[in-house]
């Protein structure tokens, strides 16, 4: 760890990994998202054995959902952005994905958020953007964020570059993320190697890794 300015700066993956100053965010872990995937079955797998890893070390766990608005306030950007999307030539036949209360909005029942986790809903791709989220982690004293979940090019990019310029150290869990269109997700994880503000692990050197701070 190098100190300087009174400060503590992780100089390795295995520094960052210290429970006491770390959050995993577990990303748009919804069934409607999921179900876009070819074969979701092994990235569940291996979100699921990161959310326990950091639950068994005492890591504070934030989920994130994305969530659709009803077309009457999704405004200009919103729906355009769907009708890109959807491939539709008309505002009005866009059909919002992840409306709040519909199936596909809801988180994998695999998770099972405890009472002491949190839930955070956005419109955003950046987890960052326009949710509590920055406000929690720096209450806590949070310096470091891991992540895991879905998708890697489309909303975990973003939120490793913002969580960054926000000053978090952020672990990117790459087995841990998966990617709507593989190719993309790979530049995405190259973009983010190159920048060299995150660290890049898998699920079984981070649990080795918090696992030496697990309760005995």
């Amino acid at each position: 760890m190098e100190k300087a300015f009174g400060l503590e700066i992780p100089q390795s993956l295995e520094e960052a990994c210290d429970p006491r100053k770390l959050a995993l965010l577990v990303y748009d872990m919804q069934v409607g998202i999921l179900r876009q995937l070819q074969d979701p079955s092994a990235l569940t797998a291996r979100v699921l054995e990161t959310l326990e890893t950091a639950r068994g070390a005492g890591v504070r766990v934030f989920f994130l959902r994305h969530l659709s608005l009803p077309v009457e306030l999704a405004g200009v950007f919103q729906l355009r952005q769907a009708m890109v999307w959807q491939q539709v030539a008309r505002a009005t036949d866009v059909r919002p994905w992840f409306l709040r209360d519909t199936p596909g909005f809801e988180l994998l029942p695999e998770l099972a958020p405890r009472s002491s986790e949190a839930i955070f809903d956005k419109i955003t791709f950046s987890a960052f953007e326009g949710t509590p989220l920055d406000i929690a982690l720096r209450d806590c004293g949070i310096t470091a964020f891991a992540i895991c979940g879905v998708a890697m090019e489309i909303g975990i990019e973003p939120t490793v570059r913002h969580g960054a310029d926000l000053g978090y150290i952020p672990i990117v869990v790459t087995d841990a993320c998966g990617a709507g269109n593989d190719e993309a997700g790979q530049r995405a994880l190259a973009s983010i190697e190159f920048m060299g503000d995150a660290f890049q692990t898998d699920a079984a050197t981070f649990a080795h890794l918090l696992g030496q701070h697990a309760p005995a």
